[in-house]
């Protein structure tokens, strides 16, 4: 599996940068994800922290070294990061879980999956047409499809989300795939920070025209102009999919003998993120399982 990345994070007019991006990848599969950890709830930066190191502990467990079923892996890992809050809240005696959204993507073979939680994007850009692009849970953009305006015809508060990590009842979690990829296809995993303030016919231009090591930080840059003082913060994550076959030597080298490379690190201090062992992370997985297992036979009746 060949592929380039490029990404970035820009505090705005905020205290925290809440948000937190990475990747991690075999020879053969490759994970990408972001997170945007949601104001008005506490720590939102840990929330998202977690999310992302449940995502990239899971994978490194599955990539053996494909995950034998991507969307399944993406709609099972993200509840168990959603469950993971849950705990760490506990474990804190939190009156309140920490929130957060979050996008993932696979790319495996020739082929892409994802799957979002929240207002954080994919965009799939093949050369200067738009392939795919993330469906916000917020009430902004379910009524705009269901065709509906709000009283006095005011729009509709985008921040309003319906559906997160941590929050109280389950998740929904969207996804999509597999798409078959062709070389020079270009993912963009991005924080409402970015689609807030620039547009999809902008963000499709300036990864059709440049390098995605010139397109990102431009976005990025113009996303925080137009924000001005009160910039939300913005973090993109920006993939060029090269094909199949070997990495290349850099990547190979990354790999070390275990196969695995990570750039989603540790927790920012370790008495912030809540324990996850195997045994833990095994006990989620059957609990989603015997879940899904339960729903498939009531619908079968």
């Amino acid at each position: 599996m060949r592929f380039s990345v490029f990404q970035v994070s820009r505090r705005g007019g905020r205290e925290t940068n809440e948000d937190r991006m990475g990747y991690c990848f075999t020879r053969e599969a490759g994970l990408f994800a972001l997170a945007d950890g949601m104001g008005g709830h506490p720590e939102g930066e840990v929330a998202a922290q977690i999310a992302l190191q449940t995502l990239a502990a899971l994978f490194q467990q599955e990539a053996r070294p494909v995950i034998p079923d991507p969307q399944r892996f993406l709609q099972e890992a993200i509840i168990v990061a959603h469950q993971q809050l849950l705990r760490y809240a506990a474990s804190k005696g939190l009156s309140d879980t920490p929130r957060t959204t979050v996008v993932a993507c696979i790319l495996q073979g020739n082929q892409a999956w994802w799957a979002h939680c929240g207002d954080s994007r994919l965009y799939l850009v093949r050369s200067s047409k738009l392939i795919a692009r993330t469906r916000d849970h917020s009430y902004s953009e379910l009524q705009e499809a269901l065709g509906r305006v709000s009283r006095g015809g005011e729009p509709f508060n985008r921040n309003v989300l319906f559906t997160c990590l941590g929050s109280p009842g389950r998740p929904m979690v969207d996804g999509q795939g597999p798409l078959v990829l062709e070389a020079a296809d270009r993912l963009l995993l991005c924080s409402d920070g970015l689609w807030g303030s620039v547009e999809d016919d902008e963000i499709v231009q300036h990864l059709a025209d440049q390098p995605i090591s010139e397109a990102v930080p431009e976005l990025v840059e113009q996303a925080l102009r137009r924000g001005g003082a009160r910039s939300d913060n913005v973090t993109v994550l920006a993939v060029e999919w090269e094909g199949e076959g070997e990495p290349s030597g850099d990547t190979t080298q990354s790999l070390g003998n275990s196969g695995f490379a990570t750039t989603i690190q540790g927790a920012l201090d370790a008495d912030l993120v809540a324990a996850m062992d195997e045994e833990e992370i095994e006990r989620s997985v059957r609990e989603i399982n015997e879940a899904i297992r339960v729903r498939s036979a009531a619908n079968r009746r």
